[in-house]
């Protein structure tokens, strides 16, 4: 085995070590409450922003419109989410949190958003900007469809 090899086998695990960290924290999640992580992330984003849209959700979630919507679908008939239309746009929705919504975020397990974003969050700029090239890279290689960004973790 060459050094390459081998820093390619260590860089491995670490991925391997990174998506077991995240993988455990949506399973304690459903576990806990009985629903996915990007159910929860999206229940707290409504908490945290009453009156929010669909369009709004999606991009606070960085995750596409359509994903939302089905999110909020199955929010609405968990009847943890209620929508109403706004008087001028009949088409746009308002999203709040019923009361079951709450109680379930109360007794959720954090980070809502997940571990993932809260880890890369507590990074430093310099850190995050590095890791941004590099992974490009890695991208490049594999010849990844784009559109797999706007999908949560949770629901892969």
């Amino acid at each position: 085995m060459g050094a390459d090899d081998e820093a390619a086998a260590r860089v491995l695990r670490q991925f391997r070590q990174v998506f077991n960290a995240v993988k455990t924290h949506f399973q304690q999640v459903e576990k806990k409450v009985g629903m996915g992580g990007s159910l929860v992330w999206a229940l707290s984003v409504i908490r945290d922003r009453p009156d929010i849209g669909v369009g709004d959700l999606a991009r606070a979630m960085q995750i596409h419109q359509s994903t939302a919507s089905n999110l909020v679908k199955a929010l609405i008939e968990r009847e943890l989410a209620a929508a109403s239309r706004q008087e001028g746009d009949r088409r746009a929705v308002r999203l709040r949190l019923t009361p079951a919504g709450t109680r379930l975020l109360k007794k959720s397990p954090g980070p809502f958003t997940g571990a993932l974003p809260t880890a890369l969050e507590s990074l430093d700029e310099k850190t995050l900007k590095r890791m941004e090239r590099d992974l490009a890279k890695l991208i490049a290689v594999l010849n990844v469809d784009e559109k797999a960004g706007g999908i949560p973790i949770a629901d892969m």
